[in-house]
């Protein structure tokens, strides 16, 4: 039978791809780079093969959707932010066995997903920018689930990611590796004075609020986390509502999960947001 053999809560911030470029930002995520890398080379250690990316820039306004497309090709600009992530070529192998699987047990289980296998749906940047430095050689294949979800709770979330576990401990015969692709606070800089904030957080409450979050994950304080996850989404402006984050946590156990997060890039502030590459033991 498959299982999860690795989980974490990782950061795909754009100015990764300008770290690339040469000028005066050239070097400024080697940090974050450097995490993913860390990533890949623990998630080749435990022979995984698929990545599944719980996805906080593919919004979605019903349901749960999964991008299960057979191969994933093209060149990628960023609408957000075009001047930060533009021509990014991109060509990875999907895993349409892995999301038919999944979808049909989180449907089972009460939660109503639909994998996407014959679509010309693309891949967002939750998924393209980690996918960049983790799997460059395309070693793994590549499954994306929606987790900018507009009108769901987060509890079902939850829910979800409790069944994409049982899913693959069920009915797949290989291994998996899940990532929560978000930020922690996401309140982006104001216009006009976004350059000031490359490298800081919006606002001291926010940034402490993170903190905070950081130290209740290290601790393993997860039944208070969980209690205040719907208020700090909300009061923080997590991205993606943080569903990412209440994914994982439902494919860890939720409430009743026992890990202590590893950091291995530490926090840092990007563009107004709060940023971390963070692995999540599996129990």
């Amino acid at each position: 039978m498959g299982s999860i053999a690795f989980a974490a809560k990782i950061t795909h911030v754009p100015s990764m791809y300008l770290s690339e470029m040469d000028g005066p930002h050239k070097g400024c995520r080697d940090a974050a780079i450097a995490g993913h890398h860390e990533i890949s080379r623990r998630c080749r250690e435990l022979d995984v093969d698929t990545l599944v990316i719980f996805d906080t820039h593919w919004l979605v306004n019903s349901g749960y959707h999964i991008n299960n497309a057979p191969h994933f090709q093209g060149v990628y600009t960023s609408n957000e932010l075009p001047h930060f992530i533009k021509n990014m070529p991109y060509d990875y192998e999907g895993n349409t066995a892995l999301g038919e699987i999944i979808a049909e047990g989180c449907s089972q289980a009460g939660v109503n997903t639909r994998a996407h296998s014959d679509t010309t749906l693309a891949l967002e940047y939750g998924t393209l920018v980690p996918m960049r430095y983790m799997n460059e050689d395309r070693h793994f294949k590549v499954v994306s689930i929606s987790a900018m979800c507009q009108v769901h709770d987060l509890e079902e979330s939850g829910r979800l990611g409790a069944a994409v576990r049982a899913s693959v401990e069920q009915h797949y015969s290989g291994k998996v590796a899940l990532l929560a692709s978000g930020s922690l606070s996401h309140r982006f800089a104001q216009n006009g004075v976004s350059e000031h904030y490359l490298h800081r957080v919006w606002s001291p409450m926010m940034e402490q609020m993170d903190r905070t979050v950081v130290r209740m994950w290290e601790q393993g304080n997860w039944q208070e986390f969980v209690a205040m996850l719907p208020e700090y989404a909300d009061k923080c402006h997590g991205e993606g509502f943080m569903h990412d984050t209440a994914m994982l946590l439902g494919a860890l156990g939720w409430d009743n999960y026992e890990g202590k997060v590893e950091v291995l890039t530490p926090y840092f502030g990007s563009s107004g947001t709060g940023q971390i590459n963070a692995v999540f033991p599996i129990q």
